[in-house]
């Protein structure tokens, strides 16, 4: 189901799901509106793309069997694990699925994601997500503070 247009203004915070369970879907939105974030959701693959080529995502959250039997299959995640660092290094990627361990490094690193969280742990998603936005700020702080200084130091 396609939200109507909504618009985003610089203070705002989006995020972006991918989820097939209404249920999972439900808490992780809900968490994430008690949070601040303006929630935009993908009802399929091609949606997903679309809307993350429109909208600079703080967040983006994605069902490990979204729109598919098996984790192979999701083309929406195998397309997020392809595209250059360049246009997904803004967003903080989380993977929610029952065959993870939650915050395990290896398994977010094999899924080319932030985080990876078991859905058993879905009550606690408020605070996962909290955490996994945290780490991730603090990883790329570094990077960040180059790119200002590099920018600033480049003539106009």
């Amino acid at each position: 189901m396609a939200d109507k247009f909504e618009f985003i203004s610089a203070s705002d915070k989006p995020a972006l799901l991918a989820f097939s369970s209404p249920s999972w879907l439900d808490i992780v939105k809900a968490a994430l509106q008690d949070l601040g974030y303006k929630v935009h959701t993908a009802a399929t693959h091609s949606d997903f793309l679309v809307r993350f080529s429109q909208v600079r995502y703080h967040v983006v959250i994605l069902e490990e069997l979204f729109a598919a039997n098996n984790i192979e299959e999701n083309v929406t995640l195998k397309d997020l694990q392809t595209m250059p660092m360049s246009l997904r290094r803004h967003a903080t990627f989380i993977l929610v699925g029952d065959s993870f361990q939650t915050f395990t490094p290896m398994q977010a690193f094999q899924q080319s994601v932030h985080a990876v969280i078991n859905s058993s742990e879905l009550f606690l998603m408020q605070q996962l997500i909290e955490k996994a936005v945290a780490e991730n700020t603090l990883f790329l702080t570094s990077f960040h503070q180059a790119q200002a200084r590099a920018y600033a130091e480049t003539p106009k």
